[in-house]
């Protein structure tokens, strides 16, 4: 992910999707914090190890966390350019939104009244 290129709209519903559910967001927001381990999640959310390290995989994978081992723990850290990715994208649409309010396609209809001055 690069903030050079604009995303794809799959790669934009695939960062959104990331955070679409409760205990990622969770995950996510601990991150943003600090760097944490598995252990910490665990007892910051209160979700078993197996559904916490599930879920960092698909971070993980998704380039929305890097991992360091150091001894027998791994600490967690997430990565920023996610958010930059998420924050830009949010960002064009609203630029995108305030522009719509000044710009409006006309409507059409079957029976051409839009093209009938009234009477």
């Amino acid at each position: 992910m690069t903030l050079a290129s604009p995303l794809a709209p799959t790669e934009r519903a695939a960062l959104f999707g990331l955070l679409a559910d409760p205990l990622r967001l969770r995950i996510v927001e601990l991150l943003a914090g600090e760097e944490m381990c598995t252990c910490h999640l665990i007892a910051e959310t209160g979700a078993k190890q197996t559904t916490v390290s599930h879920h960092l995989r698909i971070l993980r994978e998704a380039g929305a966390v890097t991992a360091t081992e150091a001894g027998r723990f791994t600490w967690y850290r997430l990565a920023p350019a996610m958010l930059d990715e998420l924050a830009a994208s949010l960002g064009s649409l609203s630029r995108r939104a305030e522009h719509a309010l000044r710009n409006r396609q006309p409507c059409a209809s079957p029976e051409g009244w839009l093209a009938r001055p009234p009477a």
